[in-house]
């Protein structure tokens, strides 16, 4: 979901520099495709590949600010049931506590992203009944939520473009979610997130004026 934000994040540079006009910004993106929960770590402390790109180790390198995305699209499914949510906030958890202790001066937040719709979700795609593409949305969901207890009970400031996604019956509202998939991001999806970011940033005064 946030490779789709592309490689340095553009923009989210570009809607950041209109709350900040007299500031330059430097994003890097570790959001990889098809990857859950448990690769985190290995992204924090090791140096990776993607698409043939080297990435050094995240917590090698300084930065301000971290903003770590829910990973619910890519749930634990393998996991028995009721494990896999509960070994997905775990692997959250110490990724984040040892994020603080390594940069204990940088701020760390957590982002949910665009919820799915549930009658389309993955159209295209997967070969699936409607009830299991409802079933499919409501797992990812199950993790988007827990995901946002988490960060709450916590106290990590959360950045929630899920709930600005939903529609007002509750479902995920189609302009966010590109038609050729009905699971990543469309064109204005990627803007709501990006927005979304920096509207956060700025309210949140993460970075001086």
């Amino acid at each position: 979901m946030v490779a789709a934000l592309g490689p340095n994040a553009q923009l989210l540079r570009q809607h950041l520099i209109e709350y900040y006009p007299d500031h330059e910004f430097v994003n890097y993106n570790y959001g990889f495709g098809a990857t859950n929960i448990e690769t985190l770590p290995e992204r924090l402390n090791q140096d990776t590949t993607y698409k043939g790109q080297n990435y050094p180790a995240i917590l090698s390198q300084g930065f301000d600010l971290i903003i770590i995305e829910s990973f619910a699209y890519n749930p634990l499914s393998q996991s028995a049931e009721g494990e896999g949510i509960s070994r997905h906030i775990q692997v959250l958890d110490e990724s984040i506590r040892q994020t603080i202790k390594i940069h204990p001066d940088s701020v760390v937040a957590i982002m949910v992203t665009i919820a799915p719709n549930k009658t389309r979700f993955a159209k295209g795609v997967y070969n699936l009944s409607t009830k299991e593409r409802i079933e499919w949305a409501e797992e990812r969901i199950s993790y988007i939520e827990a995901v946002i207890k988490y960060a709450r009970e916590k106290e990590i400031p959360l950045i929630n473009v899920y709930e600005k996604s939903l529609t007002p019956s509750g479902d995920g509202n189609l302009n966010y979610i590109n038609p050729d998939d009905y699971i990543h991001p469309s064109a204005d999806g990627v803007d709501l997130i990006s927005r979304t970011m920096a509207e956060f940033i700025f309210s949140k005064k993460i970075f001086p004026e």
